[in-house]
């Protein structure tokens, strides 16, 4: 006995019914329109070479932003970028932020401290708080 099924058969599998683009030459295989989504040769080199231009934009763009991004952190973008230059040197430009957020630091510490030093002059010279 064979199996039954609720649904009828798909669309696709019912005889009479032609998948668009499947159409066969006489020589049995594919159009060329079909094999290419109907494109033209024309057509096809116009959209390499759109490619093309697509993909040097977003080269440069993406240089631009890291060159862009190196001169905020106060990097030399020539030596930063070369491949060639030794790894200390390279890391010494890279990390120059890190030197300036030690200094900023200090001076923050420096600042706090004479704060400090200043309130106490004040507390315990001046007599303030003493009844």
């Amino acid at each position: 006995m064979a199996k039954r099924s609720r649904y009828a058969a798909r669309p696709a599998a019912k005889p009479g019914i032609k998948r668009p683009g499947t159409a066969a030459t006489p020589a049995g295989g594919l159009r060329a329109e079909a094999r290419s989504g109907g494109l033209t040769e024309a057509e096809l080199s116009r959209a390499a070479m759109l490619e093309a231009e697509l993909l040097e934009r977003e080269r440069i763009a993406i240089a631009d932003n890291a060159r862009r991004r190196a001169r905020t952190r106060g990097v030399d973008v020539e030596i930063a970028g070369d491949p060639g230059a030794p790894l200390s040197v390279r890391a010494a430009h890279e990390y120059a932020y890190v030197a300036r957020d030690i200094r900023r630091i200090g001076l923050t510490a420096g600042l706090m401290f004479a704060m400090l030093a200043g309130i106490w002059a004040v507390v315990n010279a001046g007599g303030a708080g003493l009844p």
